[in-house]
């Protein structure tokens, strides 16, 4: 194998993605023994998902970060109006589905389609080299202009989230907010701003908390949440108080942990009825199947992942900054998914409709995420010709 072949050969992306694929399958095979979804094989449907991520993310090596940097306007309108054209279509096409109209869904349809788990890959994208050229036009450190920035970084979070909140869906809505957060924290803005933003937010995130437990029926109009929502934070914050349809999912989630102890059940050995199981809930049953030993591997690769973003990240800087910014935001998807959706199985988090990123079944979050993965690899092969030339 040449040099110039083995900057192609990330073989720790390549071993993580690997495991997840394969945890990914199992899981959704040990779901599917429940005998709550008939005769439909996810397994094989997310094997297939997996396949044409992988061809995706092949392709995606073939092009030049340059490209992507350039088309990063384009590729958020279309994620823009992907969700877009959604809100605005007929139930004939997109079907509400647990009364969020969050998919295409028309029975001519071979796929449903989620576009905001595109929308998300795209407004990394345009995120980072936003931040990029704001930086490249005003070099002078001033204040000013790190507002300009934040205003910037608002205004295209916005456009998409007034779509997607509307769907209903406040997980994936609070997940543009925190990649934005982050890329903010890193986009070097004067402290002070900076202090002031974080204390704001966490003004914000307390007197929210507390007007949904004190005051839930002000919340719905002064927040725009959902009863159901409410009853979810209410649940998560004092289970003990709440009527037993509202403790259901988090007190089979907690069942179907425990009861792999530490080292599972084995394969075809589900036994405790999940809804969701296959989707928001798969660690429930990575837990039930493999034990605590199978769920500990989970979390020690998706924190490899995490960690490998982050120190690509700061590598890529060196040579493009529009790399490193995009690989914090893809960090900050993948963090918030792992962090809320373990979370909620767990109970210390509220139930969301947020997916485990690599391991829930999902043709659109699948296809997105290999999206994702693919630019990121392609970031990583370009690091690694960097440094080979920086040391020849």
């Amino acid at each position: 194998m040449s040099k110039k072949q083995s900057h192609y050969i990330q073989l720790d992306l390549i071993i993580l993605l690997v495991i997840f694929i394969s945890v990914s399958i199992l899981a959704i095979y040990n779901a599917q023994q429940l005998g709550q979804y008939g005769t439909e094989n996810y397994a094989l449907k997310q094997f297939i998902y997996y396949i044409i991520g992988i061809v995706l993310a092949i392709a995606l090596q073939f092009i030049d970060l340059d490209q992507l940097y350039k088309s990063s306007l384009y590729l958020y309108i279309v994620g823009v109006i992907g969700v877009v054209v959604l809100y605005f279509s007929p139930t004939s096409i997109a079907r509400p589905v647990n009364n969020a109209k969050s998919w295409f869904n028309a029975d001519f349809m071979p796929l449903t389609i989620q576009p905001s788990e595109f929308t998300k890959i795209t407004f990394i994208i345009f995120l980072a080299a936003m931040v990029v050229k704001h930086k490249n036009k005003y070099e002078n450190p001033l204040a000013r202009y790190d507002l300009l920035l934040i205003l910037k970084i608002v205004a295209i979070t916005l456009i998409p989230v007034a779509f997607i909140i509307n769907q209903p869906d406040l997980g994936t809505t609070l997940v543009f907010f925190f990649i934005a957060g982050i890329v903010i924290l890193l986009s070097e803005i004067d402290w002070k701003i900076l202090t002031s933003l974080i204390l704001g937010g966490a003004a914000f995130s307390v007197i929210s908390v507390l007007l949904v437990v004190n005051f839930p029926e002000l919340s719905t109009k002064v927040l725009g949440i959902k009863p159901y929502q409410i009853d979810r934070v209410m649940t998560w914050f004092d289970p003990t108080e709440q009527v037993a349809d509202d403790r259901f999912q988090i007190d089979r989630s907690l069942l179907t942990v425990g009861s792999g102890q530490l080292t599972g059940k084995g394969m075809g050995s589900a036994e405790v009825a999940l809804p969701e199981a296959h989707t928001d809930f798969i660690f429930s049953i990575i837990g039930e199947s493999f034990g605590f030993v199978g769920t500990a591997v989970v979390v020690f690769a998706l924190f490899l992942l995490l960690y490998r973003l982050v120190t690509l990240g700061m590598k890529s800087y060196e040579f493009s900054p529009f790399s490193s910014y995009i690989c914090f935001g893809f960090m900050a998807l993948v963090l918030l998914h792992t962090f809320q959706n373990i979370g909620m199985t767990i109970g210390i988090m509220p139930i969301t409709g947020i997916p485990l990123l690599f391991i829930s079944y999902g043709g659109s979050t699948t296809l997105s995420t290999m999206i994702g993965f693919g630019i990121i690899y392609r970031i990583a092969v370009e690091e690694s010709r960097q440094q080979d030339f920086l040391f020849n």
